[in-house]
């Protein structure tokens, strides 16, 4: 398992809808990924539970991915969460 804290900082070009390209990008991957966020652990690859975090830039979430491709599961979604 691997998990990071990210520091969200989403571009211009996907804040209009974060949730679901976050989603499609979990989703590429072969391995879990949950996010936290204070009290709050959701599945990634779960429009519904992404669609009840706020992804606003400046905000810090932990992400955990495991199984096979969690060192890229992790880095793709830095890539989208702190471009």
């Amino acid at each position: 398992m691997v998990t990071k804290t990210m520091k969200i900082n989403i571009s211009p070009e996907a804040e209009q809808r974060p949730a679901a390209m976050f989603v499609q990008i979990a989703s590429k991957y072969e391995s879990s990924i949950h996010v936290k966020t204070g009290t709050k652990k959701i599945n990634a690859k779960s429009i519904m539970g992404v669609m009840t975090l706020t992804f606003d830039n400046g905000e810090e979430v932990e992400v955990s991915a495991n199984g096979r491709d969690e060192s890229e599961a992790i880095a793709g979604i830095e890539k989208f969460l702190c471009s």
